[in-house]
């Protein structure tokens, strides 16, 4: 019978020279001799910060009027409005709610 894996030694307990240290909040990996552990990068370090800004609120109130245009239209029934004045009222209340949340914050993005 050939083995599933041809890396000899692989998953049989052999001592190798490899330790395991902590990387994060959970998580541990295994480093060989002679190497350093990979550290984690902040998200900040490759251009993420977390928020889209100032165009990303003036971009939600132009999905609202965008939606609220819909309204106008050649559809014959009422289902369709009630789905769009909902998305356009959960989109007004995001907004709203995140417009709260900068006043009130230590620090206003």
């Amino acid at each position: 019978m050939t083995p599933v894996s041809e890396h000899s030694g692989r998953g049989q307990g052999q001592q190798t020279s490899a330790r395991v240290v902590e990387q994060s909040e959970r998580e541990e990996g295994i480093v060989r001799a002679g190497e350093t552990p990979i550290t984690h990068e902040s998200p900040e370090d490759w251009g993420w910060h977390g928020e889209a800004g100032k165009a990303g609120r003036i971009g939600g109130w132009f999905m609202v009027v965008v939606l609220l245009a819909f309204l106008v239209g050649n559809h014959d029934g009422q289902v369709e409005n009630l789905w769009i004045i909902g998305f356009a009222a959960y989109l007004v209340g995001l907004l709203i709610w995140d417009a709260r949340r900068r006043k009130n914050a230590w620090r206003s993005r």
